[in-house]
């Protein structure tokens, strides 16, 4: 059962695993640019979900996962939310990191229901994190039950700590 502040909901989408290959997705940057993965060309990419940055929760996860990750120039870290990219844009200049990459879906909800992150009642992204190898294929990823619940911070950055370095 998945749950949002403790009140149930519905989660759609096709729920991957690890090993599968990480499909492409359709998302738009701050500027309104249409995105895809493929986009990126990073060894590895990190697609950190998070319901809505102007959250204490979601705050802390896109910067804990930022900021321990910012120092490998093999990992792009992707933060995707519905958040309008104007709201986005504005966490990003508040956030004081460098080189955050915000996406949102707020448009087709493409990710979502690609990645089984739609919540239905409440047209956001439920909270999770998956890593991705050169080919796309998921190495890793959590899936939180409870929204308002943190990721297993410890758990993901020991996974991406062992990855082999360019």
């Amino acid at each position: 059962m998945k749950t949002f502040g403790g009140k149930k909901v519905t989660v759609i989408g096709e729920t991957k695993h690890v090993g599968d290959l990480a499909p492409n997705f359709k998302v738009v940057n701050n500027k309104f640019e249409t995105k895809h993965l493929s986009d990126y060309k990073s060894r590895y990419v990190v697609l950190n979900v998070v319901p809505s940055l102007d959250t204490t929760v979601c705050d802390r996860q896109a910067r804990t996962v930022n900021k321990e990750l910012s120092e490998r120039d093999d990992i792009v870290v992707l933060t995707i939310s519905n958040d309008l990219p104007f709201t986005q844009e504005k966490w990003c200049g508040s956030s004081g990191l460098d080189n955050v990459i915000t996406l949102s879906d707020y448009q087709e909800l493409d990710f979502a229901n690609k990645y089984g992150t739609n919540i239905k009642e409440l047209r956001l992204q439920a909270r999770s994190v998956f890593v991705l190898d050169e080919k796309r294929k998921i190495l890793y990823l959590e899936y939180l039950d409870e929204m308002s619940q943190h990721l297993n911070f410890d758990e993901l950055l020991t996974f991406i700590r062992q990855l082999p370095k360019e």
